[in-house]
């Protein structure tokens, strides 16, 4: 074996070992480039849009972000402070306002249907929110333990109090398909993260093309109250039980900090109410 100070031989150095010279692949990159320029845009992407020039223009840093920055519609820049901020361009601004009025009739049936609930809970006093990606623990297989389970309600609303033991979160879950539902219905984790969530968990059930409702009442779980959509009123056909939140889980409170409540003037729905044997919204009890 050669002496540390002594030359070595390149013809000693193990093949394993020798460089190779690699050249890019014209096809992979050219792939590369394609997928950045097909970014499909969707309702998300508009909200973000919308939140980012209502606010200081802190960075997400998420997906979405990264979409938005890759399409041109967004653009990073430095503030006088030094801090790493994003701005929308001149093409995110045209892309927003074509949003904002958009097609109303290209909306989905969930979609408006979304908007009525929230009209409703803005109309009562209540703070809403929409597209919340909230985590929540539930039981696991073993009654011992508990796990974390990710869930997206559709609309989350708590009332206007500066109390915790009075902001009684509220979770309304949107159904305007009977497939859809009854596969919901197959997720019972996915309920008992609502539950763990809110107060009171509401399903909200939109009508066929006949004008009736895609399901009854008995169909949903007990754990759950139920609405119905008809003749642009909500008809409450079963109330939903109440549990007593002394206060929210600080994971939850972060996430509600981090998003923007949904406003009465984002919303294009004509008024509508609940109804329930001359009870109006059922959540009147509790206010």
């Amino acid at each position: 074996m050669p002496h540390l100070d002594q030359p070595v031989a390149l013809s000693t150095v193990p093949a394993v070992l020798d460089i190779v010279p690699c050249t890019p692949r014209a096809d992979i990159a050219q792939g590369v480039s394609l997928s950045c320029q097909q970014v499909t845009l969707k309702r998300v992407h508009a909200q973000r849009l919308r939140e980012v020039y209502r606010s200081a223009g802190w960075p997400y840093q998420d997906v979405v972000e990264v979409d938005l920055l890759a399409a041109g519609l967004m653009q990073r820049v430095i503030s006088d402070t030094g801090h790493n901020l994003v701005r929308l361009t001149d093409a995110g601004i045209k892309h927003l306002a074509s949003a904002t009025q958009g097609n109303r009739q290209a909306r989905s049936a969930h979609e408006a249907l979304v908007d009525k609930v929230v009209e409703a809970m803005l109309r009562e006093g209540r703070i809403a929110w929409t597209g919340l990606s909230l985590r929540a623990k539930v039981p696991a297989d073993s009654s011992d333990q508990s796990k974390w389970k990710m869930s997206q309600p559709d609309v989350f609303s708590i009332r206007n109090s500066s109390r915790h033991d009075y902001l009684e979160p509220v979770i309304h879950e949107i159904k305007v398909s009977r497939a859809d539902l009854m596969g919901d219905l197959k997720r019972p984790e996915k309920r008992a993260a609502y539950l763990e969530l809110g107060g009171q968990c509401w399903y909200v059930l939109g009508c066929d093309r006949s004008g009736h409702p895609i399901a009854k009442p008995n169909e949903i779980p007990i754990e759950c109250g139920v609405m119905v959509f008809q003749n642009n009123q909500f008809e409450v056909t079963r109330m939903a039980p109440k549990k007593t939140m002394s206060e929210l889980p600080f994971l939850l409170w972060m996430e509600l900090a981090k998003a923007t409540p949904r406003r009465e003037s984002e919303l294009d729905s004509p008024q509508v109410a609940f109804s329930h044997e001359g009870v109006c919204n059922p959540m009147v009890t509790a206010l």
